[in-house]
Order: structure tokens, then sequence, then C-alpha cells
């Protein structure tokens, strides 16, 4: 069984920046690992993904350039750096673990969530 607890999530001013922390119990390290976000009305989405490894990231085009994710298996901590943050980045973000150990895409493959830390970014 894995939980999750994110933290980091406030209110910002646009181009402010934002550093989202997933501590996770319980195994991770042979997971991938995922963020998504939810703003109101919208399905939830991918942000960044990362392997077990932490060696292969994926980001949504939107994120690109702007955003980091990374990992500490030691500390089971994966980590969403934010930078030059827009108010459309505004929504609940999520911290997933995965089924496998690449990068994954689909939220349907991950098992395990977070409840979630909002983020708000003012104009």
């Amino acid at each position: 069984q894995v939980q999750l607890v994110e933290s980091g999530g406030g209110l910002v001013q646009a181009g402010g920046s934002l550093r989202l922390s997933c501590a996770a119990s319980g195994r991770t390290s042979s997971r991938g690992m995922g963020w998504f976000r939810q703003a109101p009305g919208k399905e939830r989405a991918l942000v960044a993904a990362i392997s077990m490894s932490g060696i292969i990231t994926y980001y949504a085009d939107y994120v690109k350039g702007r955003f980091t994710i990374s990992r500490d298996n030691a500390k089971n901590t994966v980590y969403l750096q934010m930078n030059d943050l827009k108010p459309e980045d505004t929504a609940v973000y999520y911290c997933a673990a995965a089924s496998a150990v690449g990068v994954v895409r689909a939220p349907s493959n991950y098992d395990y969530w977070g409840q979630g830390t909002q983020v708000t970014v003012s104009s």
C-alpha cells in the first residue's frame, strides 16, 4: 500500500515560482511517478511524469521549459519545480504512483493518488 501526501502549494503572483513535494509512505522507488492537475470544470491532466530511475521524464507542452520533475528515491519523495507561473496554471495538483517503472502518461495506469494541493496564480 502506498500513501502520497502533497505539499508546497499556495498563492503566487504571475511569474513566480513554487516547488511541490510528494512524500510517499510505502515503496515507490520501483514505480514511475507523475504530477497531474485539475482546474475547475476541466478534466484531470498530466503535467509531468518521471521514470523509476529518474532518468526519463515527460512534460506536457504547456509546461515545457517552465516545470521540472525530479525524485529522490532515498527519501521516497517526488518534486515539481514550477517557474514562471501563469494564471492558467491555477489548479489542484495531484501526485500519483504508477503501476509501471517507466514514464506513464495515462491516468488509468496510476494506482495511487494523493489528496492534492491547491496552486493559485494571480495576474
